[in-house]
C-alpha cells in the first residue's frame, strides 16, 4: 500500500507472521487476564444460567472445571467445542492440493531494488508465491502441486528443498522450519451461538490465506461481540442483542471466504494462461518464455489482464473495512473503498485534532518512510479514536450541539442507567485537519444530521433533527432488544 491509504484508514494493514502476533498479543494481555498454556477443553454442558467447562492440563493431565456465564470458543479451525457442540460448517472441501513451506532466508541480494511483500513464482517447476514477512530471513512459500504427481506421503525435505530453490532462483542458504499440505476451500459455521457459547475466530470460520482475511476477520468477530456480552452481563441489554452477532458477522466470513477462494483460483488460472502447466517443465518453459516475449497483441492482453486480476489479492481495503452490517451482497471488486454513513457501515475516518477530549494514545505514522515530519504530525488522532469501547457516542455539528444535547440528556432518562452514552461536538470538541473525503460533509453536521455510533465503531443510527428524545430512544432499545 501507499501512504494515499491512510486517508481511509488511520493505520495501513501489517503484514504480520501468526507467532510474532500471538507474542505480542500474550504480553499485551498478561496483567489483564490469566492465560493458561497446554490446557485443552474436554466438554461443556449449558446450564441457561451459566455454563460448567472441563478442562485438560496437559502438563500433568489433571482435569478441573470452570463455571461461567458464557463460553467463546477461540480454538481454531478444528475447533473441539464446535465438534461438541455438534456444529456443521458450510463451503467447498476441495479445489487445489497445496504446501506451505516455511523458510529463514535471505532474499535480500535476490530482489535487490525489487522488494515486495507478495512474489509471485511462476516457473514451471513451481507454481505459487513468497510472503516475506521479512526479506532479511522469515518467509513462507505457498505453492500449488499435483497431487497425483507429488501425493503428500512423497513430500520431504529433500522435495522441499527443491521446490524452493526453484522458486526462489538461486542459490542461497535457508533452514526449512515446517511444511505443511492443505487444500484451497472454505468452511464457515452454519451457527455462531449455541445457548450461551459463542464461536470466533478460526472456530467460526476457516479460508486460504490468499488475500489475508482470516486474522482481521477473527478481530472483527470479538470486536462485535464484546460490547454485547458487556451490556448482558451489567444488565442494559438483553440476552436477544447476543444473537445479532451471528446475523452481522455470519455474512462478512461468507463473503471473505468466497474472496479467499477466488484469489487463489485467479492465481493459478493466470498460471495456466501463462501455458506453464505442460507436465515436461522444458517444453513448460518454452511456452512461457514465448508468451511473454511474444508481441501478439491478444496474448499481452490476456498476460495484462491476469496480472490485474491479482490486485485483490492484497489490494483488498474494501472488505476490510468496507463490510456494512445488514447487507448481503458480495462486492464486485474487493480492493475498492468508498467510505458511506449509513447504519451498519463503520464510521468513516478523518484526521482530527483536539483539546478538550481523553483520547487514546497517539497513532504514530512514522513507520511510513513516505510522510515528513508535517505529515506524520498532523496524522495523530482519527474520528475512530472518539468512540470509547463501553461508550455509545453521538456526533453532532456544533450549530445543531444545544438541541441534540437536550435531545440526548432526555433520552438518557428512559434507558439504563449502567448504559453510556455522550455527545461529541464538531468545531467544539474536535476539528478535522486532513480530509480527502469532504468528512463533513458526508456527515451532514452542517445540515443538523447526526451520527450515533456503537462502541465497535459502526454506525448504529443516522438521525434527523425532528427524531427528538424519543428516536434515540426507541433506537436504542430496538438495537439492545429491550
Amino acid at each position: 500500500m501507499d501512504k494515499d491509504v491512510l486517508d481511509a484508514t488511520p493505520t495501513m494493514i501489517h503484514n504480520i507472521p501468526q507467532p510474532i502476533f500471538e507474542e505480542y498479543i500474550a504480553d499485551k494481555l498478561k496483567f489483564r487476564v490469566e492465560i493458561r498454556k497446554n490446557h485443552s477443553f474436554l466438554e461443556l454442558e449449558d446450564f441457561g444460567d451459566h455454563v460448567v467447562t472441563t478442562l485438560e492440563d496437559k502438563n500433568d493431565g489433571s482435569r478441573y472445571r470452570v463455571r461461567s456465564k458464557h463460553v467463546v470458543a477461540c480454538d481454531g479451525a478444528k475447533s473441539t467445542v464446535r465438534k461438541f457442540l455438534g456444529i456443521e460448517s458450510e463451503g467447498e472441501n476441495a479445489y487445489e492440493m497445496m504446501m506451505t513451506i516455511h523458510i529463514d532466508a535471505d532474499l535480500r541480494p535476490v530482489l535487490q531494488d525489487r522488494p515486495g511483500m507478495l512474489h509471485w513464482v511462476l516457473d514451471p517447476s513451481v507454481s505459487g508465491f513468497i510472503i516475506a514477512y521479512d526479506l532479511s530471513g522469515n518467509q513462507v512459500l505457498i505453492c500449488n502441486f499435483d497431487s497425483d504427481r507429488y501425493p503428500v506421503s512423497a513430500w520431504n525435505e529433500d522435495l522441499c528443498r527443491r521446490v524452493v530453490d526453484a522458486a526462489i532462483g538461486d542459490s542461497v542458504p535457508y533452514p526449512i522450519l515446517s511444511y505443511r499440505p492443505w487444500v484451497l476451500s472454505r468452511q464457515v459455521a452454519r451457527k455462531y451461538r449455541s445457548g450461551n457459547v459463542f464461536l470466533a475466530g478460526d472456530a467460526a470460520h476457516s479460508f486460504p490465506p490468499t488475500g489475508g482475511l482470516g486474522l482481521n476477520s477473527g478481530l472483527g468477530d470479538v470486536h462485535n461481540l464484546a460490547y454485547k456480552l458487556a451490556a448482558v452481563h451489567q444488565g442494559w441489554g438483553s440476552n436477544s442483542l447476543l444473537d445479532t452477532y451471528e446475523l452481522e458477522r455470519r455474512q462478512v466470513a461468507l463473503v471473505n471466504s468466497q474472496q479467499s477462494v477466488k484469489n487463489g483460483k485467479k492465481i493459478f488460472g493466470f498460471l495456466r494462461t501463462l501455458g506453464i502447466t505442460d507436465l515436461d517443465v522444458n517444453v513448460a518453459r518454452e511456452n512461457l518464455w514465448r508468451r511473454i516475449n511474444n508481441n501478439d497483441p491478444e496474448i499481452k492482453k490476456l498476460i495484462d489482464e491476469g496480472v490485474e486480476g491479482q490486485r485483490e489479492h492484497f489490494d483488498n481495503l474494501g472488505l476490510h473495512i468496507g463490510y456494512v452490517y445488514g447487507q448481503r451482497i458480495m462486492p464486485e471488486n474487493a480492493s475498492i473503498f468508498l467510505p458511506i454513513v449509513i447504519p451498519g457501515a463503520r464510521l468513516p475516518h478523518a484526521w482530527i485534532t483536539t483539546s478538550s477530549l481523553t483520547l487514546p494514545p497517539p497513532i504514530n505514522s512514522s513507520y511510513v518512510t513516505e510522510l515528513r515530519k508535517k505529515e506524520i504530525e498532523l496524522r495523530r488522532f482519527s474520528t475512530l479514536d472518539l468512540i470509547p469501547v463501553d461508550v455509545f457516542t453521538l456526533i453532532v455539528g456544533y450549530h445543531y450541539s444545544d438541541t441534540w444535547s437536550k435531545h440526548l440528556e432526555n433520552a438518557k432518562g428512559h434507558l439504563a442507567s449502567k448504559m453510556k452514552m455522550r455527545i461529541v461536538v464538531h468545531g467544539k470538541d474536535f476539528e478535522v485537519i486532513q480530509d480527502n473525503y469532504n468528512w463533513v460533509d458526508l456527515m451532514k453536521l452542517d445540515e443538523g444530521q447526526a451520527t450515533l455510533v456503537r462502541p465497535d465503531q459502526h454506525i448504529l443510527a443516522v438521525l434527523d433533527m425532528d427524531v427528538g428524545a424519543e428516536g434515540i430512544v426507541a433506537t436504542m432499545r430496538e438495537h439492545l432488544v429491550i
